[in-house]
């Protein structure tokens, strides 16, 4: 038996929760993907020791759950510099780390797909390397790439439930104090996952259209 009407004054309690959940997505985005970018970097560098770095790093974000992650930063943190991590703190720092190993994964490939010749006319050009990375190279890597990019954020979207095991009142969280306090799982569990649904979608429609739009640039 479904008692959706039981929940409908908590309906607002619940929505208030996309806010944290968007929060913790897009601050964690802007975080992880400069990152990644500078860790993409590193692993088309000439330098053996950046390369090593950079792949050190992505092997080890990239071969650990997430959620050992955010434990070992929401948990150990204090225990090892005696500050007092917040939980919001733990989860952006956990998702942009985390964040930054895939994506630059993702933008490595997408350099690499650039046709050679691009690099061997800017040479030809005399344009500075950092300049033909910056003007020519990472432009059309970004057109390539923007799929995986919108993925990469999709997943973030949801992964980002995961800090409710630490307390944030995220969407999750906030449908499971709702669920306590009526003794009802189903309703406000099932309210989250069609809001999770929602924000997916409008971030796919938006990154289509983007990519329409890139697609004749």
């Amino acid at each position: 038996m479904l008692h959706f009407t039981d929940i409908i004054p908590s309906i607002p309690f619940i929505l208030a929760g996309i806010g944290v959940t968007l929060k913790f997505t897009v601050l964690s985005l802007l975080c992880g993907l400069p990152l990644g970018v500078g860790l993409a970097l590193c692993k088309i560098s000439q330098f053996w020791t950046l390369k090593k770095i950079a792949d050190a790093y992505t092997s080890i974000f990239r071969g650990t759950p997430l959620l050992v992650q955010l434990s070992l930063i929401f948990f150990a943190t204090p225990q090892l510099i005696g500050y007092p991590i917040s939980a919001f703190e733990a989860g952006v720092i956990a998702f942009s780390l985390n964040s930054a190993a895939y994506s630059s994964e993702i933008i490595r490939a997408g350099i690499g797909a650039i046709d050679k010749g691009q690099w061997d006319a800017a040479k030809v050009l005399g344009i500075p390397y950092k300049i033909a990375l910056r003007k020519i190279i990472l432009p059309q890597a970004l057109r390539n790439i923007l799929p995986a990019l919108v993925n990469e954020m999709v997943n973030l979207l949801k992964e980002s439930a995961l800090v409710s095991i630490i307390g944030e009142t995220d969407l999750l969280r906030r449908a499971q104090v709702v669920a306590s306090e009526k003794f009802l799982y189903f309703e406000p569990l099932l309210v989250a996952a069609l809001l999770y649904f929602l924000m997916v979608m409008i971030i796919s429609f938006f990154a289509k259209k983007l990519e329409k739009k890139l697609s004749y640039a």
